[in-house]
């Protein structure tokens, strides 16, 4: 938001330094992010916590001047020469602005040409240069004639880009006078935060300063307004009007998209451009000048915050075919079209909100105007717009058609219904100043739903308790007066306070009593506010064993050279479907999906976390030789409660690529296989101390045949994991240069922190020397290692120590569809060294229980 200094002084008047209201400014939550000086003097260096820029006039050779008579050059066409006088004394003065050629020859001028006028000496900006180069005018000779000083364009003086002619001023600028003190100014950058849409407009900044700085907020016509609408009149609570239009006729067919819609009706207009200072503040607050009609609609806009739309009204009457003009608003029709003021014609979604007629679509609501009604040189009678709208839906539309004007900005944010009117009421009476036309008494104001204005009570003690400082009852309803809120004495130290109806950010019950002491908390500055410890009793500080759980899990992985991503939790069902094969049965549970979505691709709420890794992965494997990537977040799944989905927490896990980096040190390069993932979870599912874990062989539309398994504990599954298939690879976008096994896996972390025992037994360290053997065993090739090992744990209870398969081996000579499985084992008692003769019936104890149960035959 672009607020004119000069513009903020017509509603209140500012007496402290530019640099002090741009501190106040953003100490109270509006951050002034820059300050263009226009001509005034500059804030001194480091006074001013925003960007400094502009350009300080100098008072002595920048003045208003004024030229009674444009002469030819002698020696070139595309040149002339102005009579001009500076307060002081008549100079000739050299120009080529193309604005003047219409006055050459007239001589004398009828009435005097106010300009402004630049001294030898002076410091402007290169009105021929891309940018803003500063100059110096120095003497020079041009075509023959001396020249010693100019007459400004805006660009030259920092006003704007405009440097095709000179700047014109009003006639009653004072000749003589510094320019600085006619017609400087600053413009205050200010970044405004979504609850502070109030303030997208002079009023509403001019309204907080005034609130900040103990100044009474004025009208158009100087006055007190406090508690009052713009005009000074009573606010109507119910938006009802004493003259009814019977020009026009309303139809809002969905009132929670459109609560409000107001139309007045301005007749015998005639298109001209808009005064000069109405063009110079559109121009500081970054809107280009059209015409009259349109720059106050805009006006308005920048004004008091309610955009309007200016209609031809007899394209309207036109369309009507001897029938009353109505305006209807409504969503979209599938197939429905609009040409927009841009000319671009866009295709029109369900969602989209419309103002029609009977005929067809004049506007996308909020947004942006259509082509065919929009205002013309030809226009006499305009039909003027005012209305409130959805603001989801209107930050939506936006969105959709990537139309960010300033009237989708304002009503994205939230533009209270009563506005509208005032809007209006504004906009026909600048229109009748500038273009001279007729308003029609009456205005057309359909009004289904009026927004209910809170009431919240609140005490000293309320403000002592969060804020932490003494305020009176007197002070807190003069604070919260100075804002318009009104408010009445319930008790001795009770006020009740009323928002105002220019307000939609203030909620009910505890949360607006917590708006409310903000408010307070604004106008006292939050700078004033002492340091205080808590006075309220602290809770009892409870655990959170679930967060503790889930942090060890991160610490697990971590350490094991993982990297921890968190994507978003939206997506697309064809984007998720990448994650399996293309002939298995696609995923055909219902999706959430996002009533307002960022963007298309983000329009349902995920399935799978897998898939939001293998998308990170994608992005990645472009720029990175190795990945190890997981994520813990949820999945979501709709349930019987249609506002609440159901979440699943889930781990992902991806590794890919090699090994390791190399480096200056030697380092396994090669590339990470099955077992490389097995061992990551084998080495948290430790860590983790989750019992009787083993892992077996599985079967997933993700992972490829015979490399992939499933991790058990007990007979609960915890997930699935294996190297991806190479159809679901294929649906991904890799690099042609990666070409190393894709592994994934995909874990309930639900089920793994329940697995996790609340206490682990611990032992101590043994103390007596073990004892190591290899033991090789041939089994049939459909046994499982696991499955030996875990009868060799069983038999050798606590003796055996350590069971580690070391050795696959298959050869004829072990015999067809058989396989040789090489296991070391360490035999260690706690209370006595093992003998030989105690490791020789534990390993025939062993050999003859795998000999009865696995059909096993120990290798010679």
């Amino acid at each position: 938001m672009k607020a004119p200094l000069s513009w903020l002084r017509d509603f209140v008047d500012i007496d402290i330094s530019i640099a002090d209201l741009a501190r106040l400014l953003t100490m109270a939550g509006m951050e002034v992010e820059e300050l263009r000086i226009i001509g005034l003097p500059m804030p001194t260096p480091g006074s001013v916590d925003a960007h400094l820029s502009g350009l300080e006039w100098d008072r002595e050779k920048i003045v208003v001047a004024s030229i009674s008579e444009v002469l030819p050059h002698p020696n070139a066409d595309r040149l002339t020469l102005c009579k001009l006088f500076d307060g002081q004394q008549e100079h000739l003065v050299l120009t080529g602005a193309p604005n003047l050629f219409e006055f050459k020859g007239i001589a004398p001028l009828p009435k005097a040409l106010k300009v402004a006028y630049a001294k030898e000496g002076a410091q402007i900006y290169d009105g021929h240069q891309e940018g803003l180069v500063l100059t110096k005018l120095k003497r020079a000779t041009i075509r023959g004639v001396e020249s010693t000083s100019m007459v400004c364009s805006e660009k030259e003086l920092g006003i704007s880009d405009e440097h095709e002619g000179i700047m014109f001023l009003d006639d009653d600028a004072p000749v003589g006078m510094p320019l600085a003190d006619y017609l400087g100014d600053a413009v205050l950058d200010v970044k405004l935060l979504p609850s502070y849409a109030r303030c997208a407009s002079i009023l509403g900044l001019a309204r907080e300063i005034a609130a900040m700085t103990g100044k009474p907020l004025k009208t158009a016509d100087g006055a007190p307004c406090w508690n009052r609408d713009y005009h000074g009149r009573q606010t109507k609570v119910n938006g009802q009007l004493s003259i009814v239009g019977d020009f026009a006729e309303i139809e809002i067919t969905n009132p929670e998209m459109n609560p409000r819609f107001v139309l007045g009706l301005i007749k015998e207009i005639e298109i001209s451009p808009s005064p000069a200072k109405v063009q110079r503040r559109l121009k500081m607050a970054g809107i280009r000048p059209i015409n009259n009609i349109v720059d106050a609609t805009n006006y308005v806009m920048l004004e008091i915050g309610e955009p309007l739309h200016a209609f031809d009204y007899d394209v309207l009457v036109e369309r009507a075919k001897g029938n009353q003009v109505k305006i209807i608003t409504r969503t979209a029709k599938p197939g429905e079209r609009l040409t927009t003021l841009d000319g671009v014609e866009r295709k029109l979604d369900a969602t989209t909100v419309l103002v029609c007629d009977e005929a067809g679509s004049l506007s996308m609501a909020g947004v942006m105007g259509g082509q065919e009604s929009e205002v013309s040189d030809k226009t006499r009678n305009i039909l003027l717009e005012g209305a409130a709208w959805n603001f989801i839906n209107i930050r939506k539309t936006a969105r959709t058609h990537a139309l960010h004007s300033e009237a989708s900005y304002r009503f994205g944010r939230g533009v209270h219904p009563a506005m509208a009117e005032r809007g209006v009421r504004r906009g026909l009476e600048l229109m009748q100043a500038w273009a001279n036309g007729k308003v029609t008494p009456g205005l057309v104001d359909a009004y289904p739903l009026p927004p209910k204005d809170p009431t919240i009570e609140i005490t000293p003690a309320d403000v002592k308790r969060w804020l932490g400082i003494e305020v009176s009852i007197k002070q807190m309803k003069s604070m919260l007066e100075r804002l318009e809120f009104i408010c009445t004495l319930k008790a001795k130290q009770c006020l009740l306070v009323t928002v105002p109806d220019h307000r939609i950010d203030i909620g009910e019950g505890i949360n607006g009593k917590a708006d409310i002491v903000e408010e307070i908390a604004r106008v006292y500055g939050y700078d004033n506010i002492p340091e205080t410890r808590m006075a309220d009793e602290l809770p009892p500080q409870l655990g959170n064993p679930v967060l503790d759980k889930e942090e060890r899990v991160r610490d697990l992985l971590v350490t094991q050279g993982l990297q921890e991503i968190v994507s978003y939790r939206f997506t697309t069902p064809e984007r998720e479907s990448r994650r399996l094969r293309p002939d298995t049965p696609p995923d055909d549970k219902p999706y959430v999906r996002i009533t307002n979505p960022i963007a298309p691709d983000k329009a349902v709420l995920r399935h799978s976390v897998l898939a939001s890794v293998l998308d990170t992965a994608e992005r990645n494997a472009r720029v990175r030789e190795r990945l190890a990537l997981f994520e813990i977040g949820p999945a979501f799944l709709a349930s019987e409660e249609p506002d609440l989905p159901e979440e699943l927490q889930r781990i992902a896990i991806l590794l890919a690529g090699v090994r390791a980096l190399p480096g200056w040190q030697p380092a396994d390069t090669g590339p990470m296989d099955f077992y490389d993932l097995k061992g990551v979870l084998t080495t948290l599912l430790d860590g983790l101390r989750i019992p009787e874990v083993r892992f077996e062989p599985a079967e997933h539309p993700s992972f490829h045949p015979g490399k992939c398994a499933k991790v058990m504990s007990g007979e609960r599954q915890i997930g699935v994991f294996g190297e991806l298939h190479p159809q679901v690879r294929g649906q991904y976008d890799w690099p042609a240069s990666f070409r190393t096994p894709v592994l994934a896996a995909d874990l309930d972390l639900d089920t793994l922190l329940a697995l996790i025992p609340t206490l682990c037994q611990t032992e101590v360290v043994p103390t007596l020397p073990p004892v190591l053997e290899d033991l090789a065993i041939v089994v049939d090739e459909n046994v499982p290692a696991e499955s030996v090992a875990k009868l060799i744990r069983q038999t050798g209870g606590k003796v055996v120590t350590e069971v580690r398969l070391f050795d696959v081996y298959r050869d004829e000579k072990v015999g067809a569809g058989k396989k040789s499985l090489a296991f070391s084992l360490t035999y260690q008692a706690v209370n006595k060294t093992c003998s030989d003769k105690d490791v020789a019936g534990m390993r025939s104890r062993i050999i003859r229980r795998l000999e009865q149960e696995l059909g096993a035959v120990l290798r010679s």
